[in-house]
Parts: structure tokens; sequence; C-alpha cells
């Protein structure tokens, strides 16, 4: 296994196993976020690096694939190529080799996200791990006062199973960890055009994703999220949205398009969403103006230099 130290964390690879996961701190909600409905309201040109605490929040993000398949145009993960579902073994290894590789035994937040690799929705072990596992697991390395796992999907179109297992995953979210857990959905634009290229045709539409909405039962806690990352030729009508979901259901996120080597491959332009939030201005206040819930996550240049956030795999490159 190869160990990658970033300015926040670590990145395992291990080839062996066909997994790619990392482990970062967290610089804290007002150094990156701007969420008017949460009183932080300062508009972020750029975020400077500071040293991070997993004392305070710790974030593991790892493989729910070895892989891809759904070929997104901005994402890496694909040149890897795809080679099956993480087993429960697999999901157990990830998680004890980051929490066996820091000399820390208590946080307040341990977030752990299903979004290096992989489309979660895919592999029904996420489920068993979440309910069952995780946090037991958890237990046995550090105290932490919170555990709180997040599917994030591309909502693919073959996936048979999709509606099960997201209304699955919603009774875990809801019942299970009484509300301290999440569900995301990438939706990046409101034109259907404009998605088919990015997510390769492997999504469904907007209607057919609106229809899936609509099933979810009210959220506990914490709302559901659609997320959008964005370039400034990001197509993203706060009417057309407030159309298609529920406000009371989900909150919106925006979030650069990052810059992996797909992105810039495939024309994404990615070199101004992190320090000028004009980027970020034109799609944030109409949907204010509307009533819907905003955050927008700002990564610092350091983050994206070390790979760790969403699209890149550095195994694709091994």
């Amino acid at each position: 296994m190869r160990t990658i130290a970033t300015h926040t964390g670590k990145i395992y690879v291990n080839k062996d196993r066909r997994l790619e996961f990392l482990t970062v701190g967290d610089y804290g909600k007002e150094n990156n976020i701007k969420a008017d409905f949460l009183g932080l309201c300062q508009e972020i040109n750029g975020v400077l690096h500071r040293p991070v605490d997993l004392t305070k929040k710790w974030v593991a993000t790892i493989s729910s694939q070895k892989g891809c398949p759904m070929n997104c145009q901005f994402c890496d993960c694909p040149k890897y190529g795809f080679y099956g579902n993480a087993t429960l073994d697999d999901l157990r290894y990830q998680i004890e080799t980051i929490l066996q590789n820091e000399a820390v035994n208590h946080t307040d937040r341990f977030n752990v996200h299903f979004a290096r690799m992989g489309e979660p929705t895919f592999n029904q072990n996420i489920l068993v791990f979440a309910q069952d596992e995780l946090r037991v697991l958890v237990g046995k390395y550090i105290t932490a006062k919170t555990v709180h796992p997040v599917v994030s999907t591309m909502l693919p179109k073959k996936n048979t199973l999709l509606e099960e297992f997201v209304l699955s995953w919603c009774r875990i979210k809801n019942l299970d960890y009484q509300g301290e857990a999440g569900l995301q959905f990438s939706i990046n634009s409101t034109d259907d055009k404009q998605r088919n290229f990015q997510f390769n045709n492997k999504s469904l539409s907007l209607t057919e994703i609106s229809e899936l909405a609509e099933k979810l039962p009210m959220p506990v806690g914490r709302k559901y999220t659609l997320n959008f990352a964005v370039t400034k030729d990001t197509i993203l009508d706060a009417k057309v949205l407030t159309n298609l979901f529920s406000l009371q259901k989900f909150i919106v996120k925006i979030t650069p398009i990052h810059e992996t080597h797909s992105a810039i491959q495939n024309g994404f332009d990615v070199t101004t969403s992190y320090d000028d939030y004009d980027v970020y201005r034109q799609f944030e206040r109409p949907l204010v103006q509307m009533g819907w819930d905003v955050i927008v996550f700002v990564p610092s240049r350091e983050e994206d230099q070390d790979r760790i956030t969403c699209g890149n795999a550095l195994i694709s490159g091994m």
C-alpha cells in the first residue's frame, strides 16, 4: 500500500485491493462555506490553508467500488477501469486503515463519504455496512460524538435497484442515525443536454430524478442535498429547480468542478473557481431569492493540488 501525505491528511492507494481512500481534516465551516441560512454570510474569494484539527472534524472518504462504471466527463476514476464493488471486508479495511494511522482517540465528528471511487447505489454492501457495522467499527478505535455517513449518487439510469437503494438509505438516515446521515444527488445542471454530456448520458433525466425525489420521506435532521459542481458555463435555472424539487426536503450545495485531468481534457473551465466568488454568486443569489437554503463550498488551492477533491483518482495514473 502507498501512503501520500497531503496538506490536510493522507491518501491511501492499495493496488492489490484496487482501492483508493483518504483521510482529511476540515478548515472549519466559517472558513470555506457561505450559507446565509446558517449565518455564514461572508463571500469567499479564496480559502487560505491553515492547520486542521481532527479532534473537531475528521473526514474519511472511501471507495464504494474499484474504479467506476459511470464515465463522467469531469472525473478521473473511469481512467482506472472498473473492477467491481468493494466488499464488506474492503469497506472495513478502508475505515480501519484510516483510524489506525492517526494519533487521535477522540473527535467531535467523524464523517464518512462514500465518494472516492464508484457509484455507491450499485453496491448493496454500503447499506449493510452503514446500518450494522460502521458505528461499532469506529467505536473500537476512537470515541466520536457523531458518526455521519454520506451517500452521493450520480443517479445511474441503468441501476434497476436505484429507487430501492435510495429509499433504504433514507430509512437508515432517518431512523438508524436519527437524521445524522447524508444523501446527495449530483445534479450539476438544470439543462438535460448539459447533464447528458457531463454524465455521459448515464444519469436519469431531471424529470425522472424529480419523480424519485417525490417518493423520499421527509428528512429527519438535515435535509437531502442537490449538488451542483459548477463552472461559469453551468446552466442552473432557479425556477426550473423549484418546479422540480421540494424546498422542504432539499437544500442546494454549490461547489466547483475540480481540476481533474479529465475536466481539463474535456474542456471544462476550471481556472477561476477558487479565488473568484463571481462564479458562485450568479447561481447562489437567484436560488436564495426563491427561498432555497444554499451552501457554497470552496476548497483551497492546496486541497485541489493535493487531489483530495471529488473526481480525482491517483490510482488511475499509477
